[in-house]
């Protein structure tokens, strides 16, 4: 049996076990991240979260952040991932301006107490007006990658929307294989609000919030001119996000994701084994 100490935080209801091996104190024990994902993040059968988040040394920034999903597997980027981070990270006496390491890139963070804002990734990957056969229906979806891949559909009455349903049949379709993508459905769109909800890939069910599919959902409709920055964008946990950012032409620059993370347990300990 391995004694493993974890801390979990949530961002917007996205909630993530932390575990901290940027001293490397945890390399001898060979950890397959992959299966203590699978393990750990189940709910009701284990700790339960969102997502396993590993913080390790980094030659390039304060430290490096890997993201591995309840399924296994492991992605680029995490937007309120990131944000718990930081807290953590602050907490931990690492700064409060602070770089990270990410798949998606070094990304930097400042945070102040329980806020935190992020400086995204330079979005890519952008296509307008994707019309996908979805069962007897035809759906249009916007795509972009704010660091991992989103699909925007906008609906009229989200609370009632199948999103789970319609967000497994547009994750799992052709047109974004092999890899499949996560999926943002927008609605009550204003100049400077929106609600928002998401399926999420790796989790195949939709979560209280999604950072990067939040920042993917305000750039799109930024592009489409539904919205000016600054958008505050309130997920399915209740709570709101702000996203900022510069659109000149087609180009997107100096997006921001800017939101609360907390600590709400640390030094616990897990046995694997």
């Amino acid at each position: 049996m391995k004694k493993i100490c974890f801390t979990k935080a949530v961002a917007s209801g996205n909630d993530f076990i932390i575990v901290d091996n940027k001293g490397g104190a945890l390399d001898a024990l060979n950890l397959d991240y992959s299966a203590l994902a699978m393990e750990i993040c189940q709910r009701k059968l284990s700790i339960g979260a969102d997502g396993l988040l590993v913080l390790e040394k980094s030659a390039e920034a304060v430290f490096r952040m890997r993201i591995i999903n309840p399924d296994g597997s492991e992605v680029d980027m995490c937007g309120n991932g990131i944000r718990c981070s930081a807290v953590y990270a602050s907490t931990r006496g690492w700064g409060d301006t602070l770089t990270i390491e990410t798949g998606a890139g070094i990304l930097s963070a400042e945070v102040e107490g329980k806020a935190v804002k992020i400086k995204m990734s330079e979005p890519r990957d952008i296509k307008l007006g994707v019309e996908l056969k979805v069962g007897l229906e035809t759906l249009k979806v916007h795509c972009i990658n704010t660091g991992v891949s989103h699909a925007i559909h906008i609906v009229e009455n989200i609370e009632n929307y199948p999103v789970k349903n319609v967000g497994r049949e547009i994750r799992e379709h052709s047109f974004f294989s092999p890899d499949g993508t996560n999926v943002d459905f927008a609605s009550e769109i204003e100049k400077h609000s929106v609600r928002i909800r998401t399926y999420e890939r790796g989790v195949e069910d939709e979560t209280l919030a999604c950072g990067t599919g939040i920042v993917a959902t305000a750039l799109i409709l930024g592009l489409l001119e539904k919205v000016s920055s600054p958008v505050k964008l309130r997920t399915q946990s209740g709570e709101v996000v702000t996203v900022y950012f510069t659109i000149s032409g087609k180009k997107i620059s100096n997006a921001y994701l800017e939101g609360e993370a907390k600590i709400v347990c640390e030094e616990i300990s897990w046995l694997v084994g």
